[in-house]
């Protein structure tokens, strides 16, 4: 009889309703656009994108994001540019490798979600709103992992996080602009649960 009490107990816990994904890091990438010279847009990708969400499947505001991104691996199909971008004038990324995320409150907005979190880059945190879509699970055919997709967006003032380096034009304006667009898209690959023992023979 107690060890049905107990095992009510789980099931109406909150902890019942709690799954664990993690972002697939072949089917991931971290993108942003800047402005460049007042005339175009500067796209490109950072490196490895890793983290992991605690989603609560019975309320979704209740849930958890931590990311990580790989500095190092900036490209913007441009050598001297990122490298550039990867120095101290930039990211710095000897000392700061990784931009981090880690969600503080998630609400709904529609059939999307606003997550607000401590985004951390060169050193800085500040929080960013993330507005950011989930889709429906899916089987992987090949590793048959239970799968979903996300994207999230947002846009920041890169000054907020001390990346300050800029030239003035000549004719008005600045080299680099001040507002990044940035997105983040990933595959979440669920984490089953292990099987129960296999009961042993009297």
């Amino acid at each position: 009889m107690k060890k049905l009490l107990v095992c009510a107990v789980l099931l109406a816990s909150p902890f019942a309703f709690a799954s664990t994904w993690d972002i697939d890091a072949a089917h991931a990438s971290g993108n942003f656009s800047v402005r460049h010279m007042m005339v175009s847009n500067v796209k490109g990708t950072l490196g490895k994108v890793t983290g992991k969400v605690e989603l609560d499947d019975a309320d979704i505001t209740k849930s958890k994001v931590e990311v990580s991104i790989d500095v190092k691996g900036i490209n913007t199909r441009e050598q001297k540019r990122d490298d550039h971008l990867r120095s101290k004038d930039f990211f710095d990324v000897e000392k700061f490798p990784a931009i981090t995320f880690k969600s503080t409150k998630i609400e709904k907005a529609g059939d999307k979600l606003k997550v607000t979190g401590d985004l951390t880059i060169r050193g800085a945190t500040k929080p960013v709103v993330l507005d950011v879509t989930l889709t429906p699970e899916v089987k992987n055919p090949f590793s048959k992992a239970t799968t979903r997709g996300v994207t999230g967006t947002a846009k920041l003032n890169r000054k907020d996080f001390g990346l300050t380096w800029n030239v003035a034009l000549e004719a008005g304006g600045v080299l680099v602009g001040d507002d990044v667009e940035i997105s983040v898209e990933a595959e979440l690959v669920k984490q089953e649960a292990p099987a129960a023992p296999a009961a042993k023979k009297k």
